[in-house]
């Protein structure tokens, strides 16, 4: 927060309630477009994914991609959502230069969902639900770009006729965390759903905020302004707190607040008037003439409900509630679905399931990291890492060569087992206890005065003939075993 925001920040939640809906617009991973047949891919050449459909030549109709139909349904589903069993599609018309039609085919009065939540995590650590008023399809508008030709602006067709979901939600939220928060949880369940990357830099996730304020313990709303076109979830955030800030300073000042437009300037970290409501555009809704009304059967909700993967929220509460994981190694497990399902397969390969979240937290965690890339990417199986686990549970090898030595071999030899690689790499852990206890004596003969001072009270030396026992069996003693015989040498004979 810069210092124009903290100035206006001051107390005023002590006197006011912040009231923030959000209408998010996520781009959909379809391969066309919604009423077209032109691709659906981002970073291709400007005004290249484009047709006389998209461009609304005389005599052209849309064709309905039923895959959209598909991921709302499935999106629905997966909020808790009402699904329409019948709708119609509407246009809404606006000229702009990068609307083509000068019209989008949208839902107006019918949405193909209503009501349903999303939860997120509040500051007591509990479950705050936050409503979903509706969430309908609609096509995406081109990209008019202002900062490449100092004297023009240039359109970029190409995301002219992309298929969007909008998820419009209730007025629910009462803090810019709780935004924040919202924004993941939206996120985290499209790509779950693999209905949409997420990646708001590149904008197929997009949010507009709606925010008032209004007086401690009131129960009516204020007038609402609109934050447009916010592209991170902290620019989210950022907006909230300044949009807020700025309409309590106004209206403790004995003025009122105006219902408009607004954008958020990130550098400066404020909001910027565009246009009061009052002169907002007339769409002019009326239904699409060229779209017939829309279906959706039970047998269709049946289908999409039995494709449907598992959900974050619950895994997180089986993770917690059944397997006895902490919150935060659910949370950080579930945050991203690759993980989340590779941590499923390897939980039917064992049952240590603390140790496999350490593992795909600790070691796997830090191979992503070092290398740039997701969990798909990593060689070495979930049955292969459970594998792994198992042998450590047996005590074959120790977690520190498993994790210093073994792994690394299996990322660089992913079709072997790892008892095959422990085997001939001689990792195998040294249970035989004559062999433990040889090297002890040794140990205990080469340094007679520090069995003394052990014996005499100076239990910290049993860290010493530990480590005189590991070198003497190349680190391949097992730790438990090894610790508990040179505890048990080092306390007999003591008279």
């Amino acid at each position: 927060m810069n210092a124009d925001e903290r100035g206006a920040a001051g107390h005023w939640t002590e006197r006011w309630d912040l009231v923030v809906g959000l209408e998010v617009h996520a781009q959909l991973l379809t391969a066309s477009k919604a009423y077209s047949s032109d691709p659906n891919t981002y970073g291709d050449h400007p005004n290249t994914n484009v047709s006389v459909v998209t461009l609304g030549h005389p005599g052209t109709l849309p064709v309905l991609n039923e895959k959209v139909v598909d991921l709302a349904i499935r999106l629905g589903l997966a909020c808790g959502c009402t699904i329409a069993p019948r709708m119609h599609f509407a246009r809404k018309n606006y000229f702009y230069p990068d609307l083509p039609k000068g019209y989008q085919i949208t839902q107006d009065t019918t949405p193909i969902c209503r009501g349903g939540e999303i939860l997120i995590t509040d500051h007591h650590g509990g479950e705050k639900r936050i409503g979903i008023t509706r969430i309908h399809m609609e096509e995406d508008a081109g990209k008019s770009i202002h900062d490449v030709d100092p004297f023009n602006t240039l359109i970029d067709l190409n995301r002219a006729g992309v298929p969007l979901l909008e998820i419009v939600s209730e007025p629910d939220i009462r803090a810019s965390q709780e935004a924040y928060d919202y924004l993941v949880e939206v996120r985290r369940l499209v790509r779950y759903l693999d209905i949409c990357d997420g990646n708001m830099e590149e904008g197929s996730l997009r949010c507009d905020a709606n925010i008032s304020v209004r007086p401690k313990g009131s129960n009516g709303f204020g007038t609402r302004t609109e934050v447009k076109n916010l592209n991170s979830f902290r620019n989210v955030q950022r907006a909230i707190e300044h949009e807020a800030a700025r309409q309590v300073r106004i209206l403790e000042e004995g003025g009122a607040v105006h219902m408009e437009t607004r954008t958020f300037d990130a550098a400066r970290g404020v909001t910027i008037g565009l246009r009061s409501k009052e002169m907002a555009h007339d769409y002019r809704y009326f239904p699409e003439p060229d779209l017939a009304p829309l279906e959706v059967t039970e047998a269709k909700r049946a289908e999409v409900q039995e494709a449907m993967p598992p959900l974050p929220r619950e895994l997180k509460r089986r993770y917690t509630t059944e397997l006895g994981l902490s919150t935060y190694d659910a949370e950080v497990i579930t945050d991203d679905k690759a993980t989340a399902l590779y941590f499923e397969e390897m939980l039917s390969g064992t049952s240590n399931v603390k140790a496999a979240a350490n593992w795909v937290m600790g070691d796997v965690r830090a191979w992503m990291n070092a290398n740039g890339l997701g969990i798909d990417r990593l060689p070495v199986r979930p049955c292969r890492l459970a594998e792994l686990v198992e042998l450590i549970d047996q005590g074959q090898v120790s977690h520190t060569v498993a994790s210093q030595k073994l792994f690394p071999l299996m990322l660089a030899d992913p079709d072997r087992t790892p008892g095959e690689l422990a085997s001939v790499n001689d990792l195998v852990q040294q249970r035989d206890e004559g062999v433990i206890a040889s090297a002890m004596r040794s140990a205990m003969e080469r340094y007679p005065e520090k069995v003394s001072s052990y014996r005499q009270g100076n239990k910290a030396l049993l860290g010493l003939f530990m480590g005189e026992v590991m070198k003497a069996t190349k680190g391949k003693a097992d730790p438990r075993q090894a610790n508990e015989l040179v505890r048990r040498m080092l306390e007999q004979d003591r008279a």
